[in-house]
């Protein structure tokens, strides 16, 4: 039997192995985007392969409280200044890669100007953010990607597959350090693919990005915080 990685379509094939996938460690790892043993599901045959892998419940989205920049009416929400940051932000690096620096800088400006105006979170913490990615990946996800289906539209299906991608590693990481603290990233490094955002830990990028195959060049090192 194959059992295929959601999140780099690595295949795992116990008759190759010579080994029964149910018998490799929970600690085993994809050997090429270091996923956790959970992520891989069975492989079925024929065309648009699909994998079975558990999706976290769904988790309650806070007080409702209303969002920086207010709401609109009919029940839709406006976006939020730190939501208009990382837009703005995104929009830069999107000019970068189009050669185009004025409107490059002038993104980058709002992105600053909206990061300064993010209130503070008082419940702000690892444990916030893991309902939030497990929200994404049980809510967020598969209602934008049944939306796009139905209009066809192709680019946010990449999206899609891609960001979900990203966000099954990023919750990984999230809960194994809710787990083990910062002593999981000692004596390594931790890589960030500047294209579809995939985390990677180790002391050098993997050649190909596992999720966008960017080479890894594309791989932007992550600085820790000095602490003290």
């Amino acid at each position: 039997m194959k059992y295929v990685c959601s999140v780099c379509g690595y295949v795992y094939d116990e008759e190759k192995e010579n080994k029964l996938f149910s018998d490799l460690p929970d600690t085993w790892a994809c050997p090429w985007c270091k996923a956790p043993k959970a992520l891989f599901g069975p492989k079925e045959d024929g065309p648009g392969e699909a994998v079975a892998v558990e999706r976290p419940e769904a988790v309650q989205s806070g007080s409702g409280e209303e969002d920086a920049l207010g709401t609109g009416a009919a029940g839709d929400r406006m976006a939020s200044a730190g939501e208009l940051s990382v837009m703005c932000s995104n929009l830069a690096r999107g000019c970068e890669k189009q050669y185009r620096p004025e409107e490059e800088a002038l993104f980058r400006q709002l992105a600053e100007y909206f990061a300064a105006r993010i209130p503070d979170e008082e419940d702000a913490g690892m444990e916030q953010l893991a309902s939030m990615t497990a929200q994404d990946l049980a809510e967020g996800y598969p209602a934008l990607s049944a939306e796009a289906s139905a209009k066809a539209d192709r680019g946010t299906l990449r999206i899609c597959t891609w960001g979900e991608k990203v966000t099954r590693i990023q919750d990984v990481l999230i809960n194994r350090y809710i787990k083990e603290g910062s002593a999981f990233l000692k004596d390594t490094d931790v890589w960030v693919c500047s294209v579809c955002g995939f985390i990677y830990t180790g002391d050098t990028p993997p050649e190909l990005c596992p999720v966008c195959k960017v080479p890894d060049w594309k791989f932007e090192k992550m600085e820790g915080r000095v602490s003290g």
